[in-house]
Order: C-alpha cells, then sequence, then structure tokens
C-alpha cells in the first residue's frame, strides 16, 4: 500500500555509510545490520547511497545491490530513501530508474555539482528525473558541495508537482523553513541536512533532519525531535548542545570521521574508498573524545549485547 511522504518523512533520518569489508567490497552484512538497528530504534526512513553512503565510488551495480540490501531488511516496516548522485542528467535518471526497480520509496537527488548549472538548468534537471520515474523525489542543496545553491523560487516552483515530496536543506540557513513553509504544499517536508544548525532547522518550523549523527545516537536524537515537538525548546538545545563536539568531529572529515565513529561500536569497519581515506591518528583521538564524552554521560544508547 503506498503511504504518501508526508506521512513518514519526517523526524531524524540517518544518512547510512556504506561499509566496506578488507577486500574493498560492500560489506553487506554490516549493512544489514546497520539498517535493522535503526529499525529497531524506530527510525521512520533510511537514506543510502548517499552523501554518508560515499555514493560516487559505489558503481551502479553496487547502488542497486546496497538498495535491494535496505530493502530487504526494511520489509515495509520503514521506508529506504535511496541517493541518486549524478552530475549529468542522463546519469542521474539512470541510477533512479535503478532505485526504483530495487524497491526503494523515495529518491533523494542533489544539485548537479561542478557543472555549476543555472536555476532554469536545476528545474530541467529535476523535472527531467521526474519524468522517468514514478517515485517521490526529495530535492537535496548543499551549497558547500555543489557551490550553486537551490534558489526558494526554484523550490516552490518543483513543488508544484506533487512527486517532488520534500527537501534535504543543508544550507545550513535556519530561517528557511520560516520563509518556505507557506508557498509550498501541505504535505513538503523541510528537513535539515546539516547536523550542527538541525536544532534550529527544527525549532523554526523543520520537519526532521537527514543526519550522520542519527547512525550514532539515533535514540537521542529522536528524543531533540520529540522535545522540539512538544514546545520543550530548552531541553532540546541542551541535548543538541551535548552532541555538538561529536557533530563538529564528523563533520571535519565525512564519511571517515562516521566510519571512525561505528567502529567504536563494533558496528563496520572505518575503511574508505579513495579519494577518501581512513583518519589519521590524531583525528582518530579527536573522534574517540568526543564520542566517549557523550557514551560517559549514556547518551548513546547501548548495542546489543
Amino acid at each position: 500500500m503506498f503511504i504518501p511522504p508526508s506521512a513518514w518523512f519526517t523526524g531524524f533520518i540517518p544518512d547510512l555509510p556504506t561499509p566496506f569489508d578488507a577486500a574493498d567490497a560492500v560489506d553487506l552484512k554490516a549493512l544489514a545490520s546497520l539498517c535493522e538497528r535503526h529499525v529497531a530504534a524506530g527510525a521512520p526512513a533510511l537514506v543510502v547511497c548517499e552523501t554518508a553512503g560515499e555514493a560516487p565510488t559505489l558503481s551502479p551495480a553496487e547502488q542497486e545491490l546496497v538498495i535491494r540490501t535496505a530493502v530487504d531488511v526494511a520489509r515495509g516496516r520503514v521506508r529506504v530513501i535511496a541517493g541518486a548522485v549524478a552530475n549529468a542528467t542522463s546519469h542521474a535518471i539512470e541510477l533512479a530508474r535503478r532505485a526504483e526497480a530495487a524497491g526503494a520509496d523515495a529518491v533523494l537527488s542533489v544539485v548537479p555539482f561542478y557543472n555549476k548549472p543555472m536555476q532554469e538548468g536545476m528545474l530541467a534537471h529535476f523535472r527531467a528525473i521526474a519524468e522517468s520515474i514514478g517515485l517521490p523525489i526529495i530535492l537535496h542543496d548543499v551549497p558547500s558541495r555543489t557551490l550553486r545553491p537551490l534558489a526558494d523560487e526554484t523550490i516552490m516552483r518543483l513543488a508544484e508537482s506533487r512527486q517532488f515530496a520534500g527537501l534535504r536543506d543543508g544550507s545550513g540557513d535556519v530561517t528557511r523553513p520560516m520563509r518556505l513553509s507557506r508557498h509550498l504544499p501541505a504535505g513538503f517536508r523541510l528537513l535539515s541536512g546539516d547536523d550542527a544548525t538541525a536544532f534550529g532547522f527544527l525549532a523554526s518550523g523543520g520537519d526532521g533532519a537527514i543526519s550522520e549523527v542519527a547512525n550514532i545516537a539515533p535514540d537521542l536524537c529522536r528524543t531533540i525531535f520529540s522535545q522540539v515537538r512538544q514546545g520543550r525548546l530548552q531541553s532540546a538545545r541542551y541535548l543538541h548542545k551535548r552532541l555538538i563536539p561529536l557533530i563538529c568531529s564528523l563533520s571535519k572529515e565525512s564519511p571517515a570521521a562516521l566510519k571512525c565513529a561505528l567502529s567504536l561500536l563494533g558496528l563496520m569497519r572505518p575503511d574508505t574508498r579513495l579519494p577518501i581515506v581512513p583518519l589519521d591518528h590524531a583525528a582518530q583521538a579527536e573522534v574517540t573524545k568526543a564520542f566517549a564524552a557523550i557514551a560517559d554521560e549514556e547518551l548513546i544508547d547501548s548495542v546489543g549485547a
């Protein structure tokens, strides 16, 4: 049964890393364990093959395998959002079609990077993807990686089609929900894509966050979201503040730092793919220190004993 994204594209949604084994192949067993952990933690959805997932280093066949694994684990209990990360529209369409064939519930489509398209080019790019698949599309605006931002006016024009279901906003602009919400359809969801400013985004009316730190502390992130929804902003602010040292250490060298932190939990190896390399000793020490600080305060849920 089809459930519209407005019902589940909300709260803290983890942006999953792609685990690799010692032979540099996708570690499907570790991936399945990550997915199951988030299902058990009550995540509304899972994001795979996107920023944290080192998507540009995965072949189309590997991406399809990752998506199918997540879908198989989810079994309809949570939704699976698949990245279709490409700066060539034809390639993005191919990846989106593969995601649909693999059983994804929605596609996350980023502003083309490196090409620096004008707004009309972005509009044509996203509409071409929409015409090629039947899945809902979530837009991803992350100017730090794409150099060109997705303008508010372009978002509003795309949102005229109900196929465009939401926005992952990685700009760090916490005023965007207040600025945009009254111009968008009621079911269009606005989620932060920046952990450091996620609290401000939520407090300004945002619907949630697609988050890297939610991989490490899913229960805490769910509590922060719940506290904001209940109007308990001081409590939510305090909890988010406790996460800031870890968030900062993760953002410096993402996703290598995220994999390092998850390896401390015994959930996966810290291996990455070139051009990303594992953290050096100093960076590992920083992540370990930040991780230990919140673990000592029992802000991280225990991993199955």
